[in-house]
């Protein structure tokens, strides 16, 4: 935190006497940034691929983004970890991704030094440093960057955005969320977004304008302050949503397939010299159909579902173009530090035919390519959490190989644009320089002519693993000072040192063939075996997008790359290699409650994350809510977990009791009480009563009857075919209103309770039957 300091920094050093005649005052001056400091933006975008942007040969508009490339910097060798959390804690922190206790998303977190999910203090952020040196520091947008388990009211708070240097923060603190209605916090408290969809909100302007309501409210009072501003659009990642006007601009510019698109955009790659002219475009992937192969209906539904993620990244940029005004606007532009980067390559969570709703396939609730089509008009609208299919994935990352999780150049090189017209003479040229996103961090400290601190509030502080940039600002031809760079992500290795890459893929089958995008299990012998015969090696100076396969006839560097991986895997907290993800996700971990059958829950509160709430899926459950009914009568929510994309609900309307559960989006099972409620005070109990056998690989949860009870008496049941299997997301549970996007039709939000809620119960009984399959898929699918 910055002190108040003595101008010679050592004690009081005035006159302290008997009385204040015969004292000498001195007043501790505040910590200050020098004079003309610039200030300092990160623009961090999510899974938008090598191949996606305007500047990067891209048909997408991205005119705001492609004049920071115009004034500033295009670098087309950066890397990242090829998976969210990861590469931000690298971002923000100037460490590796291991060393950072991020090895991957925390809910995949296990007790190893460096995969437990908790960045250590001791690796300080640069926003601590900042904040030390007289900055105003501000996160607006994503976080992610600690427990699940922790983003609730009941802490601990000293891993969110104001816990580790951020005097003011806006966003959501989970891997994804709507972008219509979506989890907002204030920060340390939640809050509900300011307007409706249907009154025109988006979370992308939302997020702008509050970037932008910090930024003013300390240069109207301190002008020469500058700032620090963290900004962490939701773009891209999914859901792709985008007011329809936007997506309908690229109407029929897709048309010709996700094939065309990478022969396009390569070609244009070439003209702007951001490859090479001699470069060669990566082989078709083997588990993307040839857009050829698709029936005019797949084209069509798969065109559109691409116009509506480029409207989305078209309507991110107009916004982002708003911010950079607003900075041109109050003269601070020239002087401000603009990094702007993606998070990891393109993302492949829309698996080969896309989705109009995530939530089916966490579920194993396939969507009939009928549904989808049938939703063509309203896909990217906030009826839908839609996802488009791998196939644009693959040529979202042109000209690399596969996408995001994976550690060849798909997932980890991504766009890197350094815009600082007062701090560097070079404008609209590409910088060819091997860079890493923990090189941000010290390039910064670099361009300010700062030291990394020794200490940050007490904690002493490890070294920083990035290299600066700053020497390749005005020198094109300058070497580049990162030589070596390992990565590992849920057992996929790579590593590059001097111009050449080593890569091992996971073991066994394709995507395709296994089903899921995620690894298994690596034995010792296995693990010896990939040791043995499963690396590939690519001179990536000379073939940047991974094409030939050196390893068979440079055995010899093959050997020597793979004892540097280990050395470096050593040497930043890597090991042990775990390519699992069931046995991971199930792991024990600390917990911030203890374990309970029993949660009461009150009107008024914050909403409780998914993962933090009663897991009332494939089990026994009641809910009951003490309420008093007022001689008028009452309606509203009692309890609604989820949204329309899947959830339940237990309200009052029309003077009756009425439970809704609403199937992956596509069903609505409803049951509601025969008699009126009378005034007075009830117990309005839900039961859950399940029969039979869940069929999880058809989504089909547990069968059963749903019950439900006025003062002990039953007053309505229903025998349901079956139920949600896994998982609502989004899936906050929120007691007294249905906020936001509603799981029933049957009212509009909030549609707060309107007599007096006292409380609401939810017990918990009997044996749950999970997948954890489908429970990994979920988490992953959110980081």
């Amino acid at each position: 935190m910055p002190v108040n300091e003595y101008p010679s920094g050592r004690a009081f050093p005035g006159v302290i006497g008997r009385t204040a005649e015969e004292s000498e005052p001195a007043w501790p001056a505040p910590v200050r940034a020098p004079e003309d400091a610039p200030n300092v933006l990160f623009i961090v975008l999510d899974d938008t691929g090598f191949g996606q942007l305007g500047c990067y040969g891209s048909p997408i508009a991205t005119p705001n983004l492609d004049r920071l490339a115009e004034r500033g910097l295009l670098y087309n060798n950066m890397h990242t970890t090829a998976l969210c959390s990861p590469s931000r804690s690298c971002v923000i922190t100037g460490r590796n991704h291991h060393s950072n206790a991020m090895a991957c998303i925390t809910e995949m977190a296990t007790g190893f030094p460096g995969y437990n999910g908790l960045i250590p203090f001791e690796n300080g952020f640069l926003s601590e440093m900042l904040l030390a040196r007289g900055y105003s520091t501000y996160m607006v947008g994503k976080w992610h960057l600690i427990p699940s388990s922790q983003e609730t009211a009941a802490g601990p708070y000293d891993r969110w955005p104001l816990g580790r240097g951020f005097e003011r923060y806006y966003g959501f603190l989970g891997g994804d969320t709507s972008q219509w209605d979506p989890d907002l916090v204030y920060d340390n408290h939640q809050v509900e977004p300011p307007r409706t969809p249907e009154e025109g909100y988006h979370l992308t302007e939302d997020l702008v304008d509050h970037a932008i309501e910090f930024i003013s409210d300390a240069k109207q009072i301190d002008p020469d302050k500058p700032f620090y501003l963290h900004f962490c659009p939701g773009a891209t990642h999914a859901p792709h949503h985008v007011p329809k006007e936007w997506a309908d601009r690229y109407h029929g510019a897709f048309d010709d397939g996700w094939d065309a698109y990478r022969e396009k955009v390569f070609a244009r790659q070439k003209e702007l010299g951001i490859v090479p002219r001699d470069a060669e475009l990566s082989r078709h992937d083997p588990d993307v159909p040839a857009w050829e192969s698709l029936t005019d209906d797949q084209r069509r539904l798969y065109a559109r579902m691409m116009e509506v993620f480029a409207g989305f990244l078209s309507h991110t940029d107009e916004h982002i173009g708003r911010l950079l005004d607003h900075l041109a606007t109050i003269g601070e532009l020239d002087n401000t530090l603009i990094m702007a980067i993606s998070d990891n390559g393109a993302s492949a969570e829309g698996g080969p035919t896309g989705t109009t709703n995530e939530a089916q396939f966490f579920n194993n609730a396939p969507e009939p390519f009928e549904d989808s089509l049938a939703a063509i008009d309203e896909i990217g609208g906030p009826k839908y959490f839609n996802h488009y299919p791998w196939g644009w994935t693959f040529a979202g990352n042109t000209p690399f190989r596969r996408w995001k999780r994976e550690t060849y150049r798909g997932g980890t090189s991504d766009p890197f644009l350094v815009h600082w017209p007062k701090g560097m003479r070079a404008a609209g040229e590409v910088r060819e320089q091997y860079a890493h996103a923990i090189d941000m961090v010290p390039t910064v400290l670099d361009a300010l002519g700062i030291e990394p601190p020794a200490t940050i509030r007490g904690v002493a502080q490890s070294p920083l693993h990035g290299v600066s940039l700053a020497h390749t600002f005005d020198d094109p031809a300058a070497p580049s000072r990162r030589t070596t760079q390992y990565f590992e992500m849920m057992g996929h290795r790579s590593i590059y040192h001097d111009g050449w890459r080593a890569v091992c893929p996971w073991p066994g089958p394709s995507f395709a063939e296994a089903g899921k995008p995620f690894g298994e299990p690596i034995s010792a012998e296995t693990l010896a075996e990939l040791d043995a015969k499963g690396w590939e090696l690519y001179h990536v100076a000379d073939d940047p997008a991974e094409c030939h396969d050196l390893a068979e006839g440079q055995r010899d560097r093959l050997i020597a790359m793979i004892a540097t991986w280990y050395v470096e895997a050593g040497k930043y907290d890597v090991m042990p290699v775990d390519a699992s993800g069931l046995a991971r996700l199930a792991g024990e971990k600390p917990l911030v409650a203890a374990p309970r059958d029993r949660f009461i829950y009150h009107p008024g509160t914050q909403s409780v994350p998914f993962f933090a709430g009663p897991r009332v899926l494939n089990r026994p459950h009641s809910i009951t809510a003490d309420v008093e009914i007022p001689d008028a009568g009452a309606e509203g929510v009692l309890l609604a977990q989820g949204t329309s994309a899947g959830g339940f609900t237990f309200y009052v309307k029309d003077r009756r009791l009425h439970y809704t559960h609403n199937w992956v989006g596509r069903e609505l099972l409803h049951v509601a009480s025969d008699t009126e409620l009378s005034p007075g005070r009830h117990a309005l109990r839900f039961e859950f009563e399940p029969h039979g056998q869940p069929d999880l690989a058809q989504g089909h949860g547990m069968p059963g009857r749903f019950q439900l009870y006025v003062d002990d008496r039953l007053a309505g049941d229903l025998d349901v075919p079956y139920t949600t299997p896994f998982a609502f997301n989004p899936g906050a549970l929120t007691c007294g209103a249905d906020p936001g996007s509603t799981v029933s039709d049957d009212y509009r939000a909030p549609f707060r309770f309107t007599g007096t809620l006292q409380t609401v119960t939810v017990d918990l009984s009997g044996e749950l039957i999970s997948d954890p399959e489908a429970e990994l898929a979920l988490h992953m699918a959110r980081q």
